[in-house]
């Protein structure tokens, strides 16, 4: 009697001689898929990971969304016009006088697209360094049951893979305005946002998020007009107000024009992209530009894995539905990044795809979303981990806060950034951090502090009696833990 696949066991592979048999496949290699590919070859099982991002040229492009289009180019450029900024406006103050200051757009392009290549060969290292097979082309499932997963590689040259384990990191894609298609042109998403080849001297942006504000930024320093529409009522709702307060009046002084409480009526495309829209009061407001910027979140990309065939279950919002161990419906099949619930973080992700590798050799996978980072690189950057000082008050918690000003650190008035503060938020019985909200120079970095802290269970007392390196941007978090208590030594 033949044995049916849903008789084979994971210890089948071998004897029925199955193609190409591995023990974890990967569909994805953005930070979740890669990351989960790694440490699953790290623990001794046989991995495959599968990605159909490309070059131009055709090559294989592994890192998904972040490394391509998303957080490393974002990154490049923010840096290459910050320096750019720098030279204009700031060197001067420094003793530094330069003349004849201009942009070369496609040398600072070529330079993007450059750090995003050392970025994917990166990853093509490291899958030949722990022994990853990585296959070039998108990965869907053909079939099978627990423990004999048929996983087809489209592409070039198609494949037949199959898997005791499957790991879907297949990320997201960017939502389009309804009515307003992305035409690569003159409404982008955040991949044309990255190509523009000029800068456009009217740029308009759909959303004040992560990615409307970075994308801003680069586009204003480099010479854009640049307006902001955000159908929220409050600036950046998810920080902390007292940082959406800071934010919002720095980033007008750099002549960011943000309207919030927005309602687009319709966006239309010729010469020229004209946005019709509502403003706070319900005024009609007309908004033409050069180029259209449209940031309204992401979507789960299921497209392609053929979900439905196997009867993969997909929540009401797209999203691959997973319990907290990022376990789906189906045996040995997981889920982790953006494709899930939670926050569409690249680090989220990584955290994710190691716990999942964790699990699957029998090992303990630690994940805790109370604890994970946001940053917007922004200049000044935003940066915070736990609760915001709203959340704990709508939650009745008493608590006490703790801030210091940047302008009253050496470091900060050295560098000559003193925009923004720490900000301590700590329970008020057990001096507990709750979170940590920052706004000023090198945010991201000082953030990390935070972090263990939460991790470990610090009270803002344990920051406050930890030694500080002077001068130095992270003795702001000391003072902000010791403002806690009324005791700031510098203000």
């Amino acid at each position: 009697m033949n044995a049916s696949l849903h008789d084979i066991t994971p210890h089948s592979f071998t004897e029925l001689q199955m193609p190409n048999p591995f023990d974890v496949v990967v569909i994805g290699a953005g930070p979740g898929g890669y990351i989960a590919a790694i440490r699953a070859a790290q623990l001794g099982m046989k991995v495959a990971c599968i990605d159909e991002w490309q070059t131009p040229e055709g090559k294989p492009a592994p890192g998904g969304t972040c490394t391509n289009v998303g957080c490393i180019p974002s990154k490049a450029l923010l840096q290459s016009s910050e320096n750019y900024d720098h030279a204009a406006h700031a060197f001067a103050e420094h003793g530094i006088k330069v003349s004849g200051l201009t942009m070369d757009v496609a040398q600072m392009l070529k330079r993007k697209d450059k750090v995003v290549k050392q970025n994917n060969e990166g990853i093509l290292y490291l899958f030949k360094k722990n022994k990853v097979t990585f296959f070039h082309g998108r990965g869907t499932f053909a079939g099978g049951a627990a423990g004999a997963w048929q996983i087809k590689v489209g592409g070039k040259n198609e494949e037949n893979l199959t898997a005791k384990h499957v790991i879907v990191a297949t990320g997201s894609t960017p939502r389009a305005l309804p009515g307003a298609a992305f035409d690569k042109q003159r409404i982008l998403d955040n991949a044309g946002a990255l190509a523009m080849t000029e800068v456009p001297k009217r740029l308009g942006v759909i959303g004040a998020g992560v990615i409307g504000l970075e994308m801003g930024s680069v586009w204003r320093r480099l010479g854009a007009n640049v307006t902001i529409l955000e159908a929220l009522p409050a600036f950046l709702g998810a920080a902390d107000e007292s940082v959406a307060k800071e934010a919002q009046k720095t980033f007008q002084k750099q002549k960011l024009a943000i309207h919030t409480g927005v309602k687009v009526e319709a966006v239309k495309c010729a010469e020229a992209v004209t946005v019709s829209y509502s403003d706070s009061a319900g005024k009609a407001q007309t908004l033409v530009v050069d180029k259209l910027i449209v940031s309204i979140g992401r979507v789960p990309h299921t497209a392609g894995l053929n979900a439905q065939a196997v009867g993969l279950k997909l929540d009401e919002r797209g999203f691959v539905a997973v319990d907290e161990h990022c376990k789906t419906n189906l045996g040995n099949v997981w889920a982790v990044g953006d494709v899930v619930r939670g926050p569409m973080l690249a680090h989220k992700a990584e955290e994710e795809g190691v716990a999942v590798a964790q699990r699957i050799a029998g090992k303990y996978g630690h994940v805790d979303f109370n604890t994970v980072p946001w940053v917007i690189y922004t200049a000044p950057e935003i940066a915070w981990v736990g609760k915001t000082e709203q959340q704990v008050k709508a939650e009745g918690v008493e608590y006490r806060c703790g801030s210091f000003p940047f302008m009253a650190n050496g470091r900060a008035r050295a560098l000559g950034d003193t925009t923004g503060f720490v900000k301590i938020v700590a329970d008020k019985r057990t001096d507990r951090i709750l979170g940590v909200h920052i706004i000023g120079p090198m945010a991201s970095e000082l953030i990390a502090e935070a972090v263990v802290a939460m991790e470990f269970g610090a009270s803002s007392e344990d920051i406050a009696m930890i030694c500080h390196a002077h001068p130095s941007l992270s003795e702001a978090m000391k003072e902000a833990a010791l403002a806690v208590d009324d005791r700031t030594l510098n203000l």
